[in-house]
């Protein structure tokens, strides 16, 4: 299906050297959408702008650090100068750290006995971990949407979609940060949707089920590529018994963009989960 209204639109996409946002770059280009890849990292942001440019797109990658403001008012001038002001901003920066994440799905009291360094129980976590997960997915999305958002607002059409999680429901095990961060950022797109609602911007979030990408794979699989017992609990929770792939995501993203099929709708999340969020487990 092509999306006509999107053609010659700009996009910005933060996180775009990642797996899933760096599809969700190359799904706007291939409507005919001029895209930054923002990305901490040049060169994967690089690699994602050269894919999009050798199929005939339009884009450009831009070093950036969503945690500054300075930096995202950088590649703000460089997507301005380059590419135009921004019609589309997908707020894809995120992500976990170990510094923020438990051993054990729940505590035993064993743990408060016997001292185990290789066990990280919640007393052990680290507050600086904590903050720096919570910050870079929170105000990972606040940041950027403070710099793009003022040229947006001037526009007609615009629409900001954010990344959120299924942790954003409920939470999962081992991964409090990622979770309540998660859930800040579904409270945040509602929140942005009202703010935003009389200037045009439409704020809409996508809240993928599991994927298997380079963030999570310590997590769901084993060196020697086999599963690990939580992706089979990720599985034997998912009705449809897969991992989803990040193509699948893409109409979801172009559906929220296009105000053709999604003019009235603001302040939503759309779950890409295979049934993870309607099961009860029985």
């Amino acid at each position: 299906m092509t999306h006509e209204n999107l053609k010659g639109r700009v996009a910005v996409v933060t996180g775009g050297g990642g797996v899933l946002c760096g599809d969700f770059a190359k799904a706007l280009a291939r409507q005919g959408v001029k895209v930054a890849v923002l990305d901490l990292n040049e060169a994967a942001a690089q690699k994602v702008a050269d894919e999009i440019t050798a199929q005939g797109g339009t884009a450009i990658a831009v070093a950036c650090n969503v945690l500054e403001t300075e930096s995202m008012r950088k590649a703000r001038e460089t997507v301005n100068e380059k590419l135009g002001t921004c019609d589309i901003l997908l707020n894809g920066a995120g992500g976990n750290n170990p510094k923020g994440t438990t051993t054990k799905e729940t505590l035993e009291a064993v743990d408060l006995i016997e001292k185990n360094d290789d066990i990280k129980t919640f007393f052990d976590l680290d507050p600086q971990g904590i903050s720096f997960v919570f910050n870079l997915n929170f105000l990972g999305t606040l940041i950027p949407t403070q710099v793009f958002a003022a040229d947006m607002a001037k526009k007609k059409n615009t629409c900001i979609v954010m990344i959120t999680s299924m942790n954003a429901y409920r939470p999962l095990t081992k991964i409090p940060a990622y979770s309540a961060a998660k859930a800040a950022v579904k409270n945040f797109t509602e929140f942005m949707a009202v703010h935003f609602a009389e200037v045009g911007i439409r704020v809409n979030a996508i809240a993928p089920g599991f994927f298997s990408t380079n963030q999570n794979k310590t997590l769901l699989w084993n060196e020697d590529g086999t599963p690990t017992a939580r992706t089979g609990k990720i599985l034997a929770a998912t009705p449809m018994k897969r991992f989803g792939e990040p193509e699948e995501l893409e109409g979801s993203l172009l559906f929220l963009c296009d105000e053709a099929y999604s003019s009235f709708i603001t302040g939503t999340t759309i779950a890409v989960d295979g049934g993870f969020s309607a099961y009860s487990g029985v």
